[in-house]
């Protein structure tokens, strides 16, 4: 199996299970793989590892929550697995260079973290493919 087929698998459970807790021995387990290989491959073939893109995607739909309801904040910091209304508020403004309540009030929704959704090779040059929107981090 190709490494980019590993990380497309990866990816889809990231994806289907971003709600849930993903600690890297869970996702080994259910694809049926070590964790050091899934760490390995996934960071070789992305550059970036597991942990922080799902920290960026879970960022990402809190930022278009912000935009598109009118939750409270803290109530999204805890849907995208933080402890604290000031913990995820630190890490929503390390990626988004502005406060969760500043980003609410501008009212522009742009991803920073786009789902990782192919790869491939052309003519020898390796590519991703992501899905369409805003700015791409990875």
């Amino acid at each position: 199996m190709s490494n980019n087929t590993v990380v497309e698998k990866i990816v889809d459970y990231i994806e289907t299970h971003i709600n849930e807790d993903l600690p890297l021995d869970k996702i080994a387990k259910e694809l049926n793989y070590s964790k050091f290989y899934i760490a390995r491959i996934f960071t070789e073939e992305t550059k970036c590892t597991v942990y922080k893109y799902i920290q960026g995607r879970r960022l990402t739909l809190a930022a278009q929550k912000l935009v598109e309801t009118e939750q409270p904040i803290v109530e999204i910091a805890y849907e995208a697995h933080y402890d604290s209304q000031q913990a995820f508020t630190l890490a929503f403004k390390q990626l988004y260079e502005c406060t969760p309540n500043i980003y609410r009030k501008n009212g522009v929704f742009y991803p920073k973290q786009s789902k990782i959704c192919k790869m491939g090779s052309f003519n020898g040059y390796s590519f991703m493919y992501y899905l369409a929107g805003g700015k791409l981090a990875a």
